[in-house]
């Protein structure tokens, strides 16, 4: 479903396929603690398997690797996964190094507008951990909506996490593009 890999540009962002020159700033972004906190990310990545993942991800047609890119600079990646192509659903997830820029807000704008305009996904879904107050303010204002909880599901510094649900729908995305333009 995502053997067309694209290049997305937009005012601020420009998302390109993840490759080999995106493995330096792959490794800092996941090697950020502040990162590594907000996505619950306990796991070290060594410089190699970084470089192996990156020359990978043009072969994924299960998935879509976007590296998000801001004047020229790798600032994170963007992300749809875990594809159910019987329920015409995936998962997004998306890691910042420089938060707060409006990056993120375009660059999930971006990807949500891909996947629903070229390609039958229905649904696409997310978990977001439950103290990062300011990644759930943005999924709410681009029309994720809240689905639930998963009670305890990071043990981070010792201190137990919530992780919340949420998804948009396509008809939702559609119906609030329309009322956009």
């Amino acid at each position: 479903m995502f053997s067309d890999k694209p290049t997305l540009t937009g005012r601020r962002v420009t998302l390109r396929p993840v490759g080999p020159e995106h493995a330096d700033g792959l490794l800092a972004l996941v090697s950020d603690p502040e990162v590594r906190r907000l996505t619950g990310s306990h796991a070290a990545f060594e410089p190699e398997a970084c470089r192996r993942w990156c020359a990978t991800r043009a072969d994924q047609s299960d998935r879509l690797d976007l590296a998000i890119e801001a004047g020229g600079e790798y600032v994170g990646e963007v992300v749809l996964n875990d594809l159910d192509p019987a329920n015409l659903s995936c998962n997004l997830r998306i890691a910042l190094r420089v938060p707060g820029k409006g990056y993120g807000s375009e660059a999930i704008e971006l990807t949500l507008g891909h996947a629903f305009r070229t390609t039958p996904l229905h649904r696409v879904s997310l978990e977001v951990y439950a103290y990062n107050e300011r990644a759930r303010h943005v999924y709410k204002k681009l029309g994720f909506v809240e689905e639930g909880r998963l009670r305890d599901a990071l043990r981070w510094d010792g201190e137990w996490h919530d992780a919340v649900v949420m998804s948009v729908l396509r008809p939702h995305w559609q119906a609030r593009s329309e009322t956009l333009t």
